[in-house]
Formats: structure tokens, sequence, C-alpha cells
């Protein structure tokens, strides 16, 4: 039987790791304070391992480098490749001895983590075949193979035929060779085109094999952690009932992996799978990760009647289409018991969501959805990437202004970075405007300059909304909403302890809510860091905090 290692890399470069910087979550181990690191369930690796069971008479495995380093207590590695050396090495991993190692890896602060895992299997495992696949290999193959010589191939957009098709093969160096959706160093360095190979109807893939991954652990995902109000406890557990988008954001990549035609799961299928994840895993929130959820609106209907039907509720991680957000379909969320969401607003200029995002609306849409979400009580996050090429200060400051007219209770002020990819990083190329290491950009991390900005602009401004429009103008405190603000504050105030302008306004929010000694606990709190911390004595002499 044959015997496959699936393996996850952190999604986030060592460096950010033991140095995080001051405007990320941290977390406490015995030995220091590291970088948070964030955990979504591996829904490719979880659907390739169910199709092979299906079709090959094999057995899977998974290790998410993301779960163990959430894990760890104390951490003490020189490198990851160290983690990864000391971890795979063990009793464990020797004895099951894998025949083909599968490496997914989805954004760029995983390369190095990818390139690293790849030489520690190749010396752990010189006689496993070596594979790699995910956004990541689909769009930097070239890169990869000329950085590392440990990948025997990658895989060319979605895996699960190409995999099967490679274990069933007689000689499968041949077969990588010969089949378009392979890449091998040589038929990269020949110039060859590589193709898709997709399984059209959705259904024909097993219910997830959920059972391989460790489920407990994936409590520490972005779509949990984004919401100050969501119960983070609550058993969580990722689903994609779609692929594909019709949409053409220029900083989105994921149609290099999944394409532009959209393709689904049956509704009934979609109903099987929940209630299994409800009755065997004890599912409580289904978090969707589909990339156009509302491409089929009626669609979309009867699936959130399902989420109401099992008593469940539900998370869209990549938010949904704000068009189809009309007053109908956000009753029909709220009535399954959905009560938060992510509005992928992007920009609050017209002419950048035009003009340079190409996104589908105006931002009039805007306006009514967050005030339709505030009088159904659904919280609300809104997305927002500033620093693209092509937008402006004015642009920026437009969006600023925006943003402080409508009533969100949250937002996620993000730097506009480049995927690998996207139509975005081809412009950056061209312009020579990447003035930092792509590979290791996260959205909190600006690395893109253009005639119009600097980096460090776009750094400091995103830095300077967030603690503008979360704190100081905060939508919930200004409405007399003051549990709902505090949450936000202090959901800030566990990720970094020593944000004294979350103390602050926690501090104003506990004093309108008549508890005088909790006020002046935080107040004297935030005094305290601004005194003796120069980051924060800026941004209260800035807002007038404390004057």
């Amino acid at each position: 039987m044959e015997k496959i290692l699936f393996i996850v890399p952190p999604n986030m470069t060592y460096e950010d790791f033991v140095h995080p910087s001051y405007n990320v979550r941290i977390v406490r181990k015995i030995n220091g304070d590291f970088g948070s690191v964030l955990t979504e369930m591996p829904l490719g690796v979880l659907s390739m391992s169910a199709y092979i069971k299906k079709h090959a008479q094999a057995r899977t495995r998974l290790v998410d480098f993301n779960i163990v380093l959430n894990k760890i207590e104390r951490f003490a590695f020189r490198s990851f490749e160290e983690l990864f050396s000391d971890f795979l090495a063990g009793r464990e991993w020797s004895e099951y001895s894998p025949d083909i190692i599968c490496i997914s890896a989805l954004f760029t602060p995983a390369y190095e983590n990818l390139l690293g895992i790849g030489r520690v299997c190749r010396a752990l495992f010189p006689g496993a075949l070596i594979l790699a696949g995910g956004s990541v290999p689909t769009n930097m193959y070239q890169e990869i193979f000329r950085d590392s010589g440990s990948f025997d191939a990658l895989c060319y957009g979605e895996g699960e035929l190409p995999l099967l098709g490679l274990i069933k093969a007689g000689d499968r160096r041949r077969y990588l060779e010969n089949d378009p959706a392979w890449i091998t160093a040589a038929k990269a360095a020949s110039g060859k085109r590589f193709k898709h190979n997709l399984i059209g109807n959705l259904d024909e893939i097993p219910f997830y094999d959920y059972g391989i991954c460790e489920t407990d652990e994936y409590g520490l995902n972005p779509a949990i952690t984004a919401y100050a109000g969501v119960k983070q406890k609550a058993k969580n557990f990722h689903v994609m009932t779609s692929r594909g988008c019709t949409f053409r954001c220029c900083f989105c990549a994921s149609f290099t992996v999944h394409g532009r035609k959209m393709r689904y799961h049956g509704i009934e299928r979609v109903r099987e799978d929940f209630k299994r994840l409800r009755d065997e895993f004890g599912a409580r929130v289904i978090v969707f990760q589909d990339d156009h959820f509302m491409a089929d609106k009626e669609r979309a209907f009867k699936i959130i009647e399902i989420i109401k039907e099992l008593g469940v509720t539900a998370v869209f991680q990549n938010g949904l289409a704000l068009y189809a957000l009309d007053r109908r379909m956000l009753q029909a969320l709220k009535g399954a018991g959905v009560d938060q969401l992510l509005l992928s607003v992007e920009s609050g200029s017209n002419r950048v969501l035009k003009e340079i995002m190409h996104k589908p609306f105006d931002l009039s849409i805007v306006k009514r959805v967050a005030r339709d979400c505030r009088e159904l009580g659904i919280y609300t996050n809104v997305n927002i990437l500033i620093g693209l090429p092509g937008e402006t200060k004015e642009d920026i400051n437009d969006t600023r202004l925006f943003l402080r007219t409508i009533n969100a209770n949250w937002f996620l002020i993000f730097c506009s970075n480049p995927l690998v990819g996207s139509e975005m990083f081809k412009v950056c190329l061209e312009k020579k405007y990447l003035k930092g290491n792509y590979l290791n950009c996260d959205y909190k991390k600006a690395i893109v300059e253009t005639e119009d900005f600097t980096a460090e602009y776009i750094q400091d401004m995103a830095y300077l909304l967030n603690l503008e429009l979360n704190f100081v103008e905060n939508s919930d405190y200004k409405l007399g909403n003051y549990e709902t603000a505090l949450k936000g504050f202090e959901n800030a105030i566990r990720a970094k302890s020593d944000h004294a302008i979350a103390y602050y306004c926690a501090s104003r929010c506990y004093a309108k809510m008549g508890n005088k000694a909790k006020a002046r606990e935080y107040m004297e709190t935030s005094k305290k860091i601004v005194s003796v911390n120069p980051f924060w004595k800026k941004y209260a002499e800035m807002f007038n905090i404390h004057a």
C-alpha cells in the first residue's frame, strides 16, 4: 500500500516568528514572545487525501507545521529547518517511511520553508518521491528549481487528478515528464507550457479527509481571529463548496490554481457534508473558503438554509460579494445564526475600485450593506487594502474620509502586497515597484513603492488608519454600544499586551459602563506605557490622548 505524507510549511518566516514586528499579534511561550501563527485547515490536502484513498490503495498522514509551532511550549531552534529536521527525524515518521511526500504551499512567506522541508525530506527519506503543489509551486516553479534540487516535480494547479495519475503510473518518472500538469526541472528549463487538470464535477471528490488533521487545533485561524465578537472556542471546520472565481481583481492569484470557471458541489452533497461535520466531528462553525460563494445567488440561499436547518453557524473567510448582500440575503444570513460578516470593501475610493482593482461595485453599496448589517445585528469587519500601483495619497485620504462615514464594527487595514501570479505582481515587476523581498511579505509589511508613495508611508498609514478607525473614532463607542466596543479593545490587548491606545479606549468604555475601578486601572496602565514607550507616546500625542 502506497504511503503518502502531506506536509504544510509554516505560513510565516522564521524571522517574523522569532522577532515579531510592532503591528502583529504576539503569543507567549516559556522562553519568550513570538509571532502568532494563524492556522486554517489545508483543504487542498484533505481533498487530495480523500480522493486518493477512494481510487487507489494508499495510506495518508499529515504534518502541519503551523500546528506544530502553536503547540510547542518552548521554541529554541536556530532556524525553521532545524525544527523540520528534528521533528521529521522522530521515530513516528522514520517508521512510517513515506513513499511519496507532498508539500503544500499557498503563499510566498512559506517559500523558504518549502525549500527547507524539501532539503530535510531529501536527507531523511532518500527513496521517497518529493513533490510540491499549491499557489507557490504553480507560479514560482522556475525559482524553486533554481534554488533547490530537492524536488522531483511540482504540480500545476489542483492536485487530485495529477497525483492519482502519478500513483497509478507504471513508470512514474516517465509520467512526470509526459503529463502537462506536472512540472519537472527539465520541462521548466525547456520552456514547456503546463496545463490544469481539474475535476469538473466536485461531487466526484469524497467527503474531505478531516480525520488526518488535528481538528481541535485550528481555532487560531484568520476567519475566527478577525472577529472581536466571535466565540473563538467553538469548534470550527473549513469547507469549500465551490471552486473558481469569475472576477478579475488585480491583487488575486487564486485563478492560477483553480481557474476562473465556477465549479460546484451539489446542494444535497453540501447538506450531507455539513451534517457529517456536525454529527461526527462536533462542528459548530462552518468556515467557508469559497472564493466566490455568491456566484450563484439562489444556490447561496439554499446553503444558508441548510446552515439554519442543522443548527450550526457560518463564517465566510474570503468575504461575500457586496452586490449580492441585499436586505433579503442579509436577513437569511442572520436567520441562520450568522452574526458576523467580512465586508470585502478593499478601498474607499471609487476610482481605485474601478480603475485599479476591477471590483464590480461602487461605494454606495458599502454604506447600504453596513447600515443594514447594523440594523439586523450583524457584526461587520471591513477589509481594506492600501498601496496598490496607481493609487495615490489622495486616494488613500479619500478612503480614510469615506471609512469614517460608515458605522462598521471593525476595520482590517492591510498593506497591499503582490501575490505571485496576480496582475499586481506583474505590474510591480515591470515598473520595478518592489522595494523589499516579496518572498517574505505579508499584509502587515509594505514592500511596494511607486512614484506616488514610499513603502514606509503605506505601512505607517495602514497602522494609523487602524488606530484611528478602530480605536479613536470607534463606531460602536460613538453610538453608545460600549460593551461591543470594549470587546474589540480587549481583543487588541490580548493580542498585544502593551497596546496603550487600546487600554485608553477600554478605560473610556468602563467609565461609561459605570465601572470606575476598572476604568482607573486601564487609564493608569495606558499612561504608564506611554511614559516609557516612545512608539506609543508618538500616537498618544498624535491623537491628543493624555494631553
